[in-house]
C-alpha cells in the first residue's frame, strides 16, 4: 500500500495493491502497518462504521463534528466513483482555509484518513457510488454542522456541468468565513490534542 500525505495537514491518501485473476479482484483498503507507518500511530478505536448510497450529482458536505468531541474518519468507495474533499477548517491550523481532492474508484481502490477537526465533502460521479466510513466517535445530530459546499471563497472542485444535487441541510450551509464570525469552526491545538488522545490506550 502506498502513501501520500495531502495538501491539509494531517489527512493521507491511501492506494492499496489490487490483485486480479479470472474470478474478479481482490483489494484490502485499510491495512494498519501502512497506516501507521505513514501516520506515525495506530489507527483509532472505531466505534460506529457508515455507509451511504448516492446517485450521480449528488454532493455532500461540508461535514464537521463539533470539536470536542471531534470525529476521525478512514473513508473509502466500496461501489461507484467520487470525487473526495477534505477541507482545513481548524482556526489556527498551518493550513486553514485549504483543500485536497481525491478520486476514489474501483479501479484504483484508494482511501483517505480526515484528521480530526476537518471538513468532509464529496461528488458523487457515478450512480449507485457506495461510500463506507469508519469513524472515532459516534454520530449524534446535536454535534454535527455543515458549512457551503459551493463557497466562492474555497473553490472547491465541484464540476460546472453538474447540477450538484443538495441535502435541504447542505443547501442552507453558511461560508467558511460566516462560521468563523460565529465562532461554530474547532480550533486546531483542541483538534489535534483530540487526535492524540483517540490512540494514547493504544500505543501506552
Amino acid at each position: 500500500m502506498q502513501a501520500r500525505k495531502l495538501a491539509v495537514e494531517g489527512a493521507f491518501e491511501f492506494t492499496p495493491q489490487v490483485f486480479h485473476d479470472d474470478r474478479g479482484s481482490f483489494v484490502s483498503p485499510f491495512q494498519e502497518k501502512a497506516f501507521t507507518e505513514a501516520y506515525g500511530g495506530p489507527l483509532f478505536p472505531v466505534t460506529q462504521t457508515n455507509h451511504s448510497r448516492s446517485k450521480r450529482g449528488v454532493v455532500r458536505g461540508i461535514h464537521y463534528t463539533t470539536t470536542p468531541p471531534g470525529t476521525a474518519k478512514y473513508v473509502y468507495c466500496a461501489s461507484g466513483k467520487a470525487l473526495d474533499i477534505v477541507v482545513d477548517i481548524r482556526v489556527g491550523s498551518p493550513t486553514f482555509g485549504r483543500w485536497d481532492a481525491v478520486l476514489l474508484d474501483q479501479e484504483y481502490h484508494r482511501a483517505m484518513y480526515f484528521p480530526v477537526g476537518v471538513g468532509h465533502a464529496f461528488v458523487a460521479l457515478e450512480d449507485n457510488t457506495v461510500m463506507w466510513y469508519l469513524l472515532s466517535t459516534p454520530y449524534d445530530v446535536r454535534n454535527e454542522l455543515a458549512l457551503s459546499v459551493l463557497d466562492p471563497a474555497l473553490g472547491l472542485p465541484i464540476d460546472p456541468g453538474v447540477e450538484p444535487i443538495l441535502s435541504d441541510r447542505d443547501q442552507l450551509a453558511i461560508t467558511l468565513a460566516e462560521a468563523e464570525r460565529q465562532g461554530l469552526l474547532p480550533d486546531y491545538a483542541t483538534s489535534v490534542d483530540l487526535e492524540r488522545r483517540l490512540t494514547r490506550d493504544l500505543i501506552s
